[in-house]
């Protein structure tokens, strides 16, 4: 299945007044530090703290009033859940969440605050989806995966067209665009909507090192797994495997993704705090940590670096700037 530029043209109609359209920022002091002109595209900003409402909503919002009044679950380790939970709260859905029990606290609150049920379980040892599956069947709700779905990614995609936009109004074509991965729902829509408005641009994509699957992936032409002993700080992109539907976009419009450790992810979280004044999460920092240890080269290039999300739980975030991690 193939995501079309109109596909998230219409979602981008849907999200109209209930997703912020967060803006494009330049710093001096990042474009001194990597060589280029760079701007940064801060879904911290967007609703429920990250860009995963973009999708939530865009899928929900297409249910029928019957679909709608049985409710939807979801899995989730905690941006996808506070998506769908704030976007069920909109459109008055009941909504049930599947979450790892070592969720940070901050998006366990931000997900019932917005009134959802959560279903905790272990991500070592439990499968998210089966659980899902079983509630599904057992309550006739909707199954909202957190990005292999066509509707989710077109929602995500909505990201892509925005930083053109804005890009092009500011009188500057893009050289690069950097983003996270996790499943490849976010670099999927967003690269589809790059790559349809502006061809040449590169999109290169971010990955926690031990969790870099899509990169692996790309490398041997399949879909490769991650090591089930790894571990990373990055919460929001420790999935398995790429996704069924994200993978082959992902494997089309791609320059390249590159992988990063959790000592570099922390450094680069402080420096967003520090210099930028922007407080990312782990997850939501690989592409900018990408650029900062010039494992993706912007000397000289003009770019656009996506930070994913600012749900970070505040004792990690304390840890992070002592220096501790």
């Amino acid at each position: 299945m193939t995501i079309a530029l109109s596909d998230i043209e219409a979602a981008a109609k849907r999200l109209e007044g209930q997703a912020v359209e967060t803006p494009l920022i330049e710093s001096p002091a990042l474009n001194e530090r990597l060589g280029g002109r760079v701007f940064l595209k801060p879904e911290t900003l967007q609703r429920a703290g990250a860009f995963k409402f973009r999708g939530a909503y865009n899928r929900l919002s297409q249910l029928s009033d019957a679909e709608k009044a049985r409710g939807v679950v979801a899995f989730s380790s905690g941006n996808h859940a506070q998506g769908v939970a704030l976007a069920a709260k909109l459109l008055e859905i009941p909504a049930l969440i599947v979450m790892p029990s070592d969720s940070p606290t901050v998006k366990v609150e931000g997900t019932r605050g917005f009134g959802a049920e959560i279903r905790f379980y272990d991500r070592f040892t439990e499968d998210r989806v089966a659980i899902a599956d079983q509630i599904a069947a057992e309550r006739g709700c909707t199954v909202v995966p957190s990005y292999d779905d066509p509707h989710i990614i077109a929602g995500q995609g909505t990201l892509g067209l925005e930083i053109i936009a804005q890009a092009r109004a500011l009188g500057v074509e893009l050289d690069r665009v950097l983003s996270p991965v996790g499943g490849g729902g976010l670099i999927a829509g967003t690269s589809t909507a790059v790559k349809a408005l502006s061809p040449s641009t590169e999109v290169w994509g971010a990955e926690p090192a031990g969790f870099d699957e899509t990169r692996r992936s790309l490398a041997s032409g399949q879909r490769e797994t991650i090591d089930k002993d790894a571990r990373s700080i990055c919460d929001a992109l420790l999935t398995p495997i790429p996704g069924e539907l994200t993978w082959p976009i992902n494997q089309r419009n791609l320059a390249g993704v590159v992988a990063v450790t959790d000592a570099e992810v922390a450094e680069a979280m402080r420096f967003a705090f520090s210099t930028l004044k922007l407080v990312v999460e782990p997850g939501g920092c690989v592409a900018l940590t990408a650029a900062l240890t010039g494992k993706v080269d912007l000397k000289g290039k003009t770019a656009a670096i996506v930070l994913s999300g600012g749900n970070v739980d505040p004792d990690l975030f304390a840890s992070v700037l002592k220096g501790e991690i």
